[in-house]
């Protein structure tokens, strides 16, 4: 059972930080590399191709899954720190960003 708590933390964290992206996504200050992986990362999750093709149900989505759960704190980790601040800042003033904040919390 704590397993299972401990990756309701790592879903509710790494959604946080997908709000994040979207905000670096937009910000004119986002380096160019990283706005190339956020789009790739996105295409990924929506492209037809996959590492592992959908067809088995659960291994299916755990490339998928496998992909986000890295590729999200990486990329947000090689953001610069303003705009890793005001991605953040931002993320939590949206909807979507305190809905993944409060259940965060509700989490611990």
């Amino acid at each position: 059972m704590l397993w299972l708590l401990k990756i309701r933390r790592l879903f509710n964290a790494t959604g946080r930080e997908a709000v994040m992206l979207w905000y670096a996504l937009r910000n004119p200050a986002t380096p160019p590399g990283i706005k190339l992986g956020i789009v790739a990362l996105g295409l990924y999750l929506f492209s037809p191709i996959d590492i592992i093709p959908d067809f088995a149900i659960l291994l299916g989505l755990v490339d998928d899954l496998a992909i986000l759960m890295i590729g999200i704190p990486f990329l947000v980790n090689r953001l610069p720190a303003h705009v890793q601040a005001d991605a953040a800042r931002r993320a939590e003033r949206s909807w979507l960003g305190r809905w993944f904040s409060r259940r965060g919390a509700a989490a611990r």
